[in-house]
């Protein structure tokens, strides 16, 4: 049995957890003043991010992927406070995809706490856009045709957990593909397009029901009117996802984009790279070169305009939205923890007696910015992964 004291995120109420079995069994709530409160830290339905392309080095969609690696990458998310999310493999050969698909599905067989925290995974390209802007950091050698067969092998290697697909409409075969894959399933996504608006609402209609980290994967350059963003924005069938790390989207738009789709059709995820992780310097891979800012920023090499990926990861991008869109955090957390679940068709995280304990718990700490004196933090402190936790390495004990 585990016992947790800490502070419901959503209502400021100090409680004491009891979890046993994997379940939480008891929900008691404690008298403290607000004083005693402050010092707890928070507790909130475990993060929940649909687009992690690796971490520390270690890409899902390598073609020399290891079962080991997968476990590796999995607990440090783990530890940084995320209990669910979709491996992201991006534009690569068909072989490469494959190969981390069939190894993700191995290491779900190997390891419970993979196996709890992978809900499926998230195949972004190869059926993108091949131009420059659009098609960002991913290799254009490998960008090809949408191929339901292509699809059916991807399946086939992962035991069945490809849930998300990101494409452009505008790539051969996309708008086919479409419906047949929303009859499977499997949640068809739209990134890395130039599509003009009609192809757009098209594939809405056929099915695409999220727009992938709007504001990204698109022309540096676009038409006024006819562009990838109005579409998207006005149709309230499709929820979007952004990256609120404070380099991927500019403030303004994140208030404009929250406005056009609400809490309701808003998810927040991290993006983060494999390179994530890593410290500051230059890393080398087949598709480009990467730089690693010591801001934190992952870059084409040779510049700093183009992004390669995010080093941020979920929490801090629920801490950076919270703060510079002036939402409450609460909401805020829904973004990567109930509304990704609610997209895919899965359960969601509940602090519920009876529930199964997926928890994450932080706090909320200054982070020394002299422009911004009040800004706060991001710091995990451990995750419950369906009761199993997991320490974050630099905090403290929490009981």
């Amino acid at each position: 049995m585990i016992t947790l004291t800490a502070r419901l995120l959503d209502s400021d109420t100090a409680v004491r957890l009891t979890i046993r079995h994997g379940v939480i069994q008891s929900i008691l709530p404690l008298d403290m003043s607000a004083v005693e409160r402050q010092l707890l830290p928070w507790v909130a339905p475990g993060l929940f991010d649909l687009q992690l392309n690796g971490f520390r080095g270690i890409w899902f969609s390598s073609e020399s992927l290891t079962v080991d690696e997968v476990e590796s990458v999995i607990t440090a998310f783990a530890e940084l406070g995320i209990t669910g999310c979709l491996p992201t493999l991006i534009t690569n050969s068909c072989e490469a995809i494959e190969h981390g698909l069939r190894t993700i599905f191995l290491a779900t067989q190997r390891s419970g706490l993979v196996r709890d925290m992978i809900r499926g995974c998230h195949v972004e390209g190869p059926w993108i856009s091949p131009d420059n802007g659009p098609r960002g950091a991913h290799p254009v050698a490998h960008v090809r045709a949408a191929d339901w067969s292509e699809l059916e092998r991807w399946q086939t290697a992962a035991g069945g957990l490809v849930k998300l697909v990101t494409l452009a409409p505008e790539a051969p075969g996309a708008l086919d593909l479409i419906p047949a894959a929303v009859q499977r399933g499997i949640v068809i996504a739209l990134g890395h397009t130039a599509a003009d608006g009609a192809t757009i609402s098209e594939a809405i209609q056929r099915g695409a029901r999220l727009g992938t980290h709007l504001g990204n994967g698109c022309a540096g350059m676009i038409p006024r009117h006819d562009n990838v963003f109005w579409p998207q924005l006005a149709d309230d069938r499709l929820a979007v996802s952004v990256i609120a790390d404070g380099w991927h989207v500019p403030t303004p738009m994140l208030k404009c984009i929250l406005r056009c789709k609400t809490l309701d059709r808003l998810i927040l995820t991290s993006d983060v790279s494999g390179f994530g992780g890593c410290p500051p310097g230059r890393y080398t891979t087949p598709a480009v070169d990467v730089e690693v800012l010591a801001d934190g920023r992952n870059v084409v090499a040779g510049q700093t305009q183009f992004l390669a990926g995010s080093g941020a990861t979920t929490g801090e991008c629920v801490a950076r939205f919270h703060q510079s869109c002036e939402v409450p955090l609460a909401d805020a957390w829904t973004l990567a923890s109930f509304n990704p679940t609610r997209l895919l068709g899965l359960e969601a995280s509940t602090i519920t007696e009876g529930q199964p304990a997926f928890l994450t718990v932080f706090r909320m700490e200054p982070d020394g910015s002299a422009e911004v004196p009040e800004s706060r933090r991001f710091v995990p402190q451990c995750a419950f992964v369906r009761g199993t936790r997991v320490n974050a390495p630099s905090a403290p004990a929490v009981s």
